[in-house]
């Protein structure tokens, strides 16, 4: 049984590799500004905790338009969608970096919140229609991969950049590449997966609504959002917690922030020996108690080479429960999976957007180390009520479709 589990890279359409393209261009930009937070907050005379407001709006915008977004990919093309997208967050970086206000540079975030919304869904939801259910987690790691690179990259390219260009000369690099990318994955895509004729109409739209949310595996979304409050909601004060520790290095903070997508770049090779051996139930609760484990080390203020370890065992578990919510997310609906998954992506980063509230509220009033102890046992916690509560079960529509 697990065999074709352990072996389908071989067998993986060649798309793939252009869909993770067009991820690895879009995840460039994710947390580009995390490592130079404490510059933005010093040139317009802001706190660390306004300036990361900049990753709650662009969680909350990439979240909001999901639905929309989802329904556009269905109905209009998906690749075409995600084509635009590129282009929009492209020119939002580059307009933020000659922004000369604050409430401009936030406005460039929302720009780049949407631009970004209409790639990664998208990207998973093409996956999915590449390949069946049995090789869907191998494959989605693939694709993963790219996003995976780009984090790593991206964060790590901020934090030298931001040493040497600061944190202007950090988004107009990044907006030149993700246009020039998205020149190169129209190239990939050229023909019939960008004419491809849609399929879904609005009264499809409305019957996958409620094929998704009838589904009791619709839980997934309740557990991905969790999943971005307590882990991703963190990172807007990694390097602060670093400058609080004398390190005012923004490479350093890079780096240690690049550590979480080392880790989802490892869980990428390995998830196809690690599934099989543990099955959807042993990834859920390993990754949730890696994370768990992380959270409490870095609650403790340890140095910036111990963190960037505990970040990539982060990176590592969160990606072992969170690939697994993934798949339970791309078979709520076949008919309507690109909206699926874009609902998937906003709760996602609906819990990204009141992670860096929420952290921020609890370190003021309950200190960093009770803090980061309680978003671990909330975590931890997640990976065993998935494995009680979800269930692997055919779709809806396919089961109807099938009879």
């Amino acid at each position: 049984m697990p065999q074709p589990a352990t072996r389908p890279h071989d067998r993986m359409p060649p798309a793939i590799n252009i869909i993770a393209i067009a991820n690895f261009a879009a995840s460039l930009s994710a947390r580009a500004l995390d490592p130079v937070l404490p510059h933005v907050a010093d040139e317009f005379s802001i706190s660390i905790s306004t300036a990361a407001s900049f990753a709650a709006v662009f969680a909350f915008t990439f979240a909001v338009i999901q639905p929309v977004l989802g329904a556009a990919a269905d109905m209009l093309g998906k690749v075409r969608l995600m084509i635009a997208c590129l282009v929009v967050l492209g020119f939002a970086n580059m307009l933020g970096a000659v922004a000369g206000s604050f409430p401009l540079l936030f406005a460039t975030r929302i720009l780049a919140g949407i631009g970004s919304g209409g790639v990664f869904p998208v990207a998973l939801s093409l996956t999915s229609d590449l390949v069946g259910p049995e090789k869907r987690q191998v494959a989605i790691g693939r694709t993963l991969a790219g996003s995976m690179t780009g984090n790593l990259l991206g964060a790590s390219f901020s934090g030298v950049v931001g040493d040497f260009l600061g944190w202007r000369g950090v988004l107009a690099i990044l907006g030149l590449l993700v246009v020039a990318a998205s020149v190169a994955v129209a190239a990939g895509f050229r023909g019939k997966a960008i004419t491809h004729p849609p399929k879904t109409n609005l009264r499809m739209l409305r019957h996958g609504y409620r094929t998704i949310f009838t589904n009791p595996n619709a839980l997934c979304y309740a557990a991905v959002f969790i999943e971005g409050c307590c882990v991703l909601g963190l990172f807007p004060y990694l390097a602060s917690f670093l400058f609080d520790l004398g390190e005012k290095s923004l490479s350093i903070a890079g780096i240690v922030i690049a550590g979480f997508a080392l880790g989802g770049l490892f869980y990428t090779l390995t998830v196809s020996r690690f599934l099989p051996r543990l099955g959807v139930n042993g990834m859920m609760i390993t990754g949730a108690a890696l994370v768990g484990i992380q959270l409490a080390a870095l609650a403790f203020g340890p140095g910036w080479k111990i963190q960037v370890t505990c970040l990539l065992l982060m990176g590592w578990g969160f990606y072992m429960i969170h690939g697994c919510l993934q798949v339970f997310a791309s078979e709520l609906s076949v008919e309507a999976r690109a909206t699926a998954l874009s609902l998937h992506s906003f709760f996602f980063f609906m819990g990204q957007t009141v992670g860096p509230i929420a952290y921020g509220f609890g370190i003021r009033h309950a200190g960093k180390t009770t803090t980061l102890l309680t978003a671990a046992v909330i975590i931890t916690s997640l990976g065993f009520i998935c494995t009680r509560l979800l269930r692997q079960r055919p779709p809806a529509d396919a089961t109807a479709g099938a009879n």
